[in-house]
């Protein structure tokens, strides 16, 4: 009897150790007036599908950006497709990315860096004159969630947002993390700035300049994981992207999909 006692005792005692921990996590990753505080590095990924079928992505990382109004893949019953370009620094091609788009007619969205500006602000002014999107890509190109506080992560896009709204006037909404990397704290700071920020359903191996593989290897890698809402992440870095960029948007075209700007997005 005594036996069976102590054993209960024990049992009730875990449980007890169990929901105190899970209240002690559950409280860890909110401060008392809800603010997140959960600066857990996500480095973003995903696994791609045949078939022109949308890829896999992590869920635990999609959940995060539900919940902070972040996108990453557009409906997948329709065939809309849309071009964002990363800019850390100018390599030559943006105005030759530029001329066809002008030519296909075709909006894209260019995240750029405060190195970017500060030594192509000519092409930023064409970017803009010509009706794409300048998102905000940081100042500095950080891991955003290094930039452990508010103000830091807030001064990180605030510095550029500045520059670009007194040298022309324009307002960003749209931003892209450094190396794919955010975390809950960071989104909700960004998210509570206005800021859509924005993932993607599809990049390859396009920023090493050192190791450009051909204008057939860029076609094969885009042609065959263009999926319905695809997010297009290329580089303008990129010789090949700026070379096979008007066959590529032609045959995404003759596939039945449409190019459309993140301002008319569709979950």
């Amino acid at each position: 009897m005594k036996k069976k006692t102590v054993l209960i005792l024990i049992i009730v005692s875990l449980i007890s150790l169990i929901y105190i921990h899970n209240i002690y996590n559950k409280k860890s990753s909110v401060t008392t007036n809800g603010t997140p505080t959960n600066n857990k590095k996500i480095a973003w990924g995903l696994k791609r599908e045949n078939n022109n079928l949308q890829p896999q992505f992590n869920k635990s990382d999609t959940d995060v950006l539900d919940k902070y109004n972040g996108i990453y893949v557009g409906n997948k019953d329709k065939k809309y497709v849309y071009l964002t370009f990363d800019e850390g620094y100018e390599n030559g091609y943006t105005n030759q990315i530029l001329d066809i788009l002008k030519k296909c007619n075709v909006p894209a969205a260019f995240f750029i860096t405060g190195d970017y500006l500060k030594t192509s602000g000519d092409i930023v002014q064409r970017i803009i004159n010509e009706g794409h999107i300048v998102g905000n890509h940081t100042n500095s190109h950080p891991s955003i969630p290094s930039l452990n506080t508010k103000e830091k992560i807030e001064n990180e896009l605030k510095n550029l947002e500045n520059k670009v709204m007194d040298k022309y006037g324009y307002q960003m909404k749209y931003f892209r993390p450094p190396m794919g990397e955010f975390s809950e704290y960071s989104l909700n700071t960004i998210n509570n700035m206005g800021y859509t920020t924005v993932m993607w359903s599809f990049a390859y191996d396009d920023w090493n300049v050192n190791n450009q593989k051909g204008i057939e290897y860029a076609k094969d890698k885009i042609l065959k994981n263009i999926h319905p809402g695809a997010i297009l992440l290329l580089h303008a870095v990129s010789k090949d992207n700026a070379n096979v960029l008007e066959e590529v948007i032609i045959e995404i075209r003759n596939m039945g999909y449409e190019f459309k700007s993140l301002e008319e997005f569709e979950k």
